[in-house]
């Protein structure tokens, strides 16, 4: 049986706001590879609000309503990444070190 650090978090949550889980040896199947197009889009978006939120602070025409609907995409697009490392940093912690060294 496969234990919970050799699971891949994946990212998306299921029903409950609960973290799904991938069980595979295979990166390169259907399920690896969609979760890796989803991390890619979500750290792209990441990229992008980051970018809006450094031209919201540095214009003092922004308004309170503005900054608050930007808080709220910044907040998700953070819990995103927090995601993603926690999933990459769970891989790398059971990947063998043998492999790496290559």
């Amino acid at each position: 049986m496969t234990t919970p650090n050799e699971l891949r978090l994946l990212p998306w949550s299921g029903s409950g706001d609960k973290p799904c889980y991938l069980s595979t040896d295979d990166p390169d199947g259907y399920m690896s590879r969609l979760a890796d197009s989803i991390e890619a889009i979500q750290l792209g978006t990441a990229e992008e609000l980051l970018e809006e939120a450094t031209e919201a602070l540095d214009d003092r025409g922004t308004s309170l309503d503005e900054m608050r609907c930007l808080i709220t995409e910044l907040t998700g697009a953070l819990r995103d990444v927090v995601r993603i490392a926690t999933s990459r940093g769970r891989l790398l912690a059971t990947s063998d070190p043998c492999e790496s060294a290559y």
